[in-house]
C-alpha cells in the first residue's frame, strides 16, 4: 500500500511550523510530517528516501499548496507556479493534468492537478484499518450500534472525556464513514440504472431482429 508522509511546503511563510506539524501529525498515530520551504533543495532533501531507485510518489493536494514548487525542486525543472487568491485563499489551477517525472535520484514523481475534493467508496475496512483507535474502542461500547454521542457504557465517549482518544479523531471518522456510505449507496443505484439500461437495450436490439427477419 501507499505510505503517506504530510509536507508542509510554505515553512518558511509561518512564524512557527511546529504548530503546523504538531496539528497534521495528530491527524493520525503514527503520521510522518515534513515542515520544509519548497524552494530550498537542501531542506526539500529530506524527501530522498522517497525518491531513490524503485520508488514512485506522488503529490496530492489542493490548488496553490506548493505542489508545482515542489516538483521543480526535486526534478531540477521549471514548471510554472502560481500564488493563492487573496480574496478566497484558494489556489489557481496550474497542473491541469496528470504527468509523471523521473527523478534524479531514480524514482518516478506523479504530480496531479489540485482536488476539489476525495470521494471514497467501499472502504469500510479501510477506515477501521486507518482508525484502528476509534474502531477498536467502538467494539468495547455497550452497545453495538453505538453513535458514541450520549449512550450509556459508550467507550468512546470515555476515552474522549480521559484524555485517551482526540475527539476531532472520531469526528473525522464519522465524517469518512458518512461518505463511504453515501457514495456506496450512490454507486450501488448508477449499476442498478446502467444493469437496467444494458437490458433495455438488449430488448430493443432483439425486436429490431426480429423486425429484420419479418421482413423476409
Amino acid at each position: 500500500g501507499a505510505f503517506p508522509v504530510v509536507v508542509i511546503t510554505k515553512a518558511d511563510q509561518a512564524e512557527s511550523a511546529e504548530q503546523f506539524v504538531s496539528q497534521a501529525a495528530g491527524l493520525s498515530p503514527g503520521l510522518l510530517v515534513e515542515a520544509l520551504d519548497a524552494r530550498d533543495p537542501v531542506e526539500v532533501a529530506v524527501l530522498r528516501p522517497w525518491c531513490e531507485v524503485g520508488q514512485s510518489i506522488a503529490l496530492l493536494g489542493s490548488s496553490g499548496v506548493g505542489k508545482s514548487t515542489l516538483v521543480n525542486t526535486l526534478t531540477h525543472a521549471a514548471q510554472e507556479t502560481r500564488t493563492v487568491r487573496e480574496d478566497d485563499q484558494r489556489g489557481r489551477h496550474t497542473t491541469t493534468s496528470r504527468s509523471m517525472h523521473r527523478l534524479p535520484q531514480g524514482g518516478w514523481l506523479i504530480d496531479t492537478p489540485g482536488m476539489r475534493e476525495l470521494q471514497l467508496v467501499d472502504v469500510a475496512e479501510a477506515l477501521d484499518e486507518v482508525f484502528s483507535d476509534v474502531a477498536g474502542l467502538a467494539g468495547q461500547c455497550r452497545f453495538a450500534d453505538c453513535t458514541h454521542a450520549a449512550e450509556p457504557g459508550c467507550r468512546v465517549r470515555a476515552a474522549i472525556e480521559n484524555g485517551e482518544l482526540d475527539a476531532g479523531r472520531l469526528r473525522r471518522f464519522q465524517k469518512l464513514q458518512s461518505e463511504e456510505r453515501r457514495n456506496a449507496e450512490t454507486l450501488a443505484e448508477r449499476r442498478s440504472r446502467d444493469k437496467h439500461f444494458g437490458k433495455l437495450y438488449k430488448s430493443i436490439m432483439a425486436d429490431k431482429r426480429r423486425e429484420k427477419g419479418g421482413k423476409h
